[in-house]
């Protein structure tokens, strides 16, 4: 029998799904009155007053179709990794519960440096990098993230947070005119992530045995 083929694409529904819910939203959104930005997070809201629940509704709002889709293709490119770790129905729900979680610590990050600031934050990128924390810990690893003080997160982190610091302070937001990257909501969305990762997996992570696992007893492993 010729042999089977390997799907085009592999990757866990809930992932796939997240990843098209991103420009499906930004399609909605373009549809409000005033393209959902009474939605948006300002940072004095969370001191002042205001729609302080922004630090959630924000992450499915995005300043542009660029900005949509740009999120949504690195949503599909790390959010695999993660959700393989979390399978079932269960599991999506799991997954979709690290995604918001690491937007919001994003978010909320982004207020605590900018407490004053009245500037409009839209986007899930920091629940994206959340992925990318998430995935750097997780590839290759059959489901067990790797430790914190690995030479390859770490050496992956600092780069990953050096980029994200160059690219923001260039001050220019693909897609979207006269805006700013907010470069802190990606960094704290990203550290969640790469924290949140290892108690997940305890809690609610599948292991797959690694190739040639021994049982414990002499003699060759059993197929």
């Amino acid at each position: 029998m010729p042999p089977a083929r390997e799907p085009v694409f592999n990757a866990p529904i809930a992932a796939i799904l997240l990843a098209l819910s991103i420009p499906g939203l930004y399609a909605l959104q373009m549809q409000l009155p005033d393209a959902g930005l009474r939605w948006a997070f300002r940072p004095v809201s969370l001191f002042e007053g205001g729609w302080w629940p922004g630090v959630l509704t924000s992450m499915i709002l995005h300043g542009g179709w660029t900005h949509a889709l740009i999120n949504a293709g690195f949503a599909f490119a790390f959010g695999p990794a993660v959700a393989r770790l979390f399978p079932g129905l269960k599991g999506g729900v799991i997954f979709l519960g690290y995604y918001i979680v690491c937007g919001l610590a994003g978010t909320l990050g982004y207020g605590l440096v900018h407490p004053a600031s009245t500037a409009t934050l839209v986007g899930a990128s920091g629940a994206v990098m959340g992925l990318l924390g998430g995935a750097i810990r997780l590839l290759g690893t059959e489901g067990r993230p790797r430790p914190l003080t690995d030479r390859r997160v770490i050496g992956m982190s600092v780069a990953v947070l050096a980029l994200n610091v160059v690219t923001g302070l260039i001050g220019l937001a693909p897609g979207v005119e006269d805006a700013q990257i907010a470069w802190e909501a990606h960094a704290f969305g990203f550290l969640a992530g790469i924290l949140l990762i290892g108690p997940a997996a305890r809690l609610f992570g599948t292991r797959t045995a690694p190739a040639f696992a021994s049982d414990g007893r002499m003699g060759d492993p059993q197929r």
